[in-house]
């Protein structure tokens, strides 16, 4: 669940082991939420490799990376200069709680954000997406959440401990909280989806 990065053959190139085990199963999801065609907007790529796995295995994506890290929009950018596909477009800086380019995109995904971020961040990220997403547009969050107030696994319960300790505006959510601070922006809960490791890929879509 936590992200780990290392150092990959180019210096500025980041490995991610948790993208390493999580991306073909987010993948499989993602394909069977949005259409072949598609504008993706990713919040927090991180390394970059989860974009530029997801732009390989679907060549009508045209996926913009984002990050606010300068390493991690390093990384992005050796990735993509090294393997990247044409639809993996340059990546750009973005903070989810600052200005948003100008464009209109068919999808958002938030991959290990929600958690890692103070709640101001999700709120800030519900209220873009209901100004950025097309009509029917989704949003795709993928992380450990609570539910019904309760933890899904012991494990969950020690990671948010964990991110408390490291910053006390972080921790695992309430899924319930996060779906309610979207439904104010014209997003709906489409469906839940259990994911390894007891993580959850959440879809809402706009209305």
């Amino acid at each position: 669940m936590s992200r780990t990065d290392h150092r990959g053959t180019s210096p500025a190139r980041l490995k991610s082991l948790a993208a390493a085990r999580n991306r073909e199963p987010i993948l499989a999801v993602l394909e069977e939420v949005l259409p072949a065609r598609a504008r993706v907007l990713e919040l927090a790529s991180g390394s970059g490799e989860h974009g530029l796995h997801f732009a390989s295995a679907m060549p009508g994506w045209q996926w913009q990376p984002s990050d606010v890290d300068s390493h991690s929009l390093a990384s992005i950018e050796a990735w993509r200069a090294t393997s990247g596909p044409d639809n993996l477009r340059a990546s750009i800086r973005l903070d989810a709680t600052g200005d948003w380019p100008d464009e209109t995109f068919d999808a958002i995904v938030a991959i290990n954000l929600i958690h890692i971020s103070p709640w101001e961040v999700t709120e800030a990220l519900m209220a873009r997406a209901g100004e950025h997403l097309a009509a029917g547009g989704t949003l795709y969050l993928y992380g450990p959440y609570r539910r019904e107030g309760r933890h899904t696994a012991p494990s969950n319960a020690a990671f948010d401990e964990d991110l408390r300790r490291r910053d006390a505006r972080w921790g695992v959510r309430d899924l319930e909280a996060v779906v309610e601070a979207a439904m104010p922006h014209g997003l709906t809960l489409e469906t839940v989806v259990e994911m390894p490791a007891n993580n959850l890929s959440v879809v809402l879509r706009r209305q």
